[in-house]
């Protein structure tokens, strides 16, 4: 057992720090141990404006490592760890990194050969993380001669050396169109990262202390990352959930007091199909403010996540590339039902036309914002998509909406995710919003496929009870949306492909559909 492993001293209830399953880190015992992993770092090369890579699920390391490279004034560049090694050789490559640090069942031997010009740091994987995603402990062990992270640092003195300047992370985009694209948030002055940082803190509601919240979702996001961090860096005390699982967040919450979530729509789906026995077996009263963002909530779901857990339901709508745009609260949702909210303070939204004129009022277009940071924003390397995703001084986000009278914003979809079918164009996430209130119906996907005819057909993947058929979706969609909106055909699937913040991967599903019909032909 190493020094570090020894400090991981189970505790009944903390008030700050990281909890993870029954062990537990001290904010004074992860501050300790980033500043011996910061020279650490520093002497295998680590500096001003480099980078470290993080293959890593939830645990103690993703705090340490990202402080440590902060001290640095390296950026940190967090990896999903679905990704296969190509891809993740592929980031590690384009953002330059020197160091990787990554549990020791994501260190396959695929992947320590392919990323074998880095160096390769390896975390023990957590008994915790091991059983909640089945991991046997043969996956678990360490591959040959790799050092292990608490022991590597153990023998360095704390770095003690005025800190560097300030680098954010650098999050790497889903590439959804080529190859993904790390965003650089740039430097801007002390003034406006403190302005940045108000904004945030008061869309996730961390402007209110005390702070308890579980961590639901992957810190390889952006925003559980950006989220996760800030609750630990204010002295509250964050659980770490290996995996989400309904009932046990319950449990969480009412074991630790919980006052505090960040959880996406799919989360609230699964928490409402639990039994109503199960439901009211929790205490939830400690709740305060629950937020969620990353994908469209259906309104009958968030309509019953309030009548459940109250009006400390609240929403923001935000990007990778430039934090939050909009928030709203429960109040602000029930009297613009299907809003997102409006610009956050320090935040102008233009809706754009695709003469990229402004748009007035209940006209959708595309949706652009400004912040006092956006001229700071770039992707790494990629200069014409750097411009490519400007308006003037405004961000394109590529997403399609309109503003109300009231400045409340309405998204409709991912102008990359609109499909023209005879002329007419669909917005897969308006048919998705409604299939998800059919009865029966546990969730869905609806994307674009090539068609001789219509130029692209819809395709909707749902994964329904058994009692649910096609012409039962066909009939409940009859009469709700135009008829072209339908779509073409309609598959089951009981196993739709996610990703661990639970959003279904549907590009990958509409590879696979385009796979068998190619294998058809």
């Amino acid at each position: 057992m190493s020094a570090a492993d020894k400090n991981d001293i189970a505790v009944t209830s903390p008030t700050d720090g990281v909890l993870c399953g029954d062990r537990y880190r001290s904010p004074a015992q992860i501050e300790r141990n980033a500043a011996r992993a910061a020279s650490a770092l520093h002497d295998n090369g680590v500096w001003q404006g480099d980078v470290v890579a993080l293959l890593l699920r939830n645990d103690f390391a993703y705090f340490e490592a990202t402080a440590a490279a902060s001290r640095l004034g390296a950026a940190s560049v967090p990896l999903n760890w679905h990704l296969a090694a190509e891809e993740i050789a592929y980031i590690l490559d384009d953002c330059g990194a020197k160091v990787l640090i990554a549990h020791t069942d994501l260190l396959t031997e695929e992947v320590v050969a392919i990323c074998s010009r880095v160096t390769i740091i390896a975390v023990q994987t957590p008994p915790e993380v091991c059983a909640a995603y089945a991991i046997e402990p043969a996956r678990a062990r360490l591959i040959g001669a790799l050092p292990e992270w608490s022991q590597w640092f153990a023998g360095y003195e704390p770095w003690t050396r005025p800190a560097r300047s300030i680098v954010s992370p650098m999050f790497y985009t889903s590439g959804t169109t080529g190859r993904p694209k790390g965003v650089r948030r740039g430097a801007p002055p002390v003034q406006m990262i403190q302005r940045i940082q108000q904004r945030t803190g008061t869309a996730f509601g961390l402007d209110q202390p005390p702070v308890r919240s579980v961590m639901t979702g992957p810190l390889y996001h952006s925003a559980p990352n950006a989220y996760g961090m800030r609750v630990v860096a204010d002295g509250g005390l964050l659980v770490l959930q290996p995996r989400f699982d309904p009932e046990e967040l319950l449990a969480l919450i009412e074991k630790h007091r919980v006052t505090h979530l960040h959880m996406v729509p799919t989360m609230f789906v699964r928490l409402l199909a639990l039994p109503e026995s199960t439901r009211r077996r929790y205490d939830l009263t400690s709740l305060r403010h629950v937020v969620h963002g990353s994908a469209a909530c259906p309104q009958d779901v968030k309509q019953r996540m309030i009548e459940w857990w109250g009006p400390v339901i609240n929403e923001y709508y935000a990007m990778t590339e430039t934090g939050i745009i909009t928030v709203n609260d429960s109040a602000g949702w029930l009297s613009h039902r299907g809003s997102v909210g409006r610009a956050a303070p320090g935040v102008n939204i233009l809706i754009a036309d695709d003469e990229l004129n402004p748009c007035p009022p209940n006209v959708a277009g595309e949706i652009c914002m400004r912040a006092e940071h956006t001229a700071f924003v770039t992707y790494h390397r990629a200069d014409s998509k750097t411009a490519a995703m400007r308006l003037g001084d405004f961000v394109r986000t590529g997403d399609i909406g309109h503003l109300d009278e009231d400045g409340y914003l309405y998204i409709s979809d991912r102008k990359s995710d609109m499909v023209i079918s005879g002329g007419s164009n669909i917005y897969p996430a308006e048919i998705e919003t409604l299939l998800i209130t059919m009865p029966g119906l546990r969730d869905c996907a609806v994307f674009g496929v090539p068609d001789a005819e219509y130029g692209e057909r819809l395709i909707a993947v749902v994964d329904a009870q058994e009692q649910v058929s096609e012409q039962a979706v066909r009939g409940f969609l009859d009469g709700r949306i135009a008829r072209y909106k339908v779509p073409r055909e309609i598959i089951f699937d009981h196993d739709l492909p996610r990703e661990d913040s639970g959003k279904i991967k549907k590009r990958l599903l509409r590879s696979r559909y385009l796979e068998r019909m190619s294998n058809r032909a």
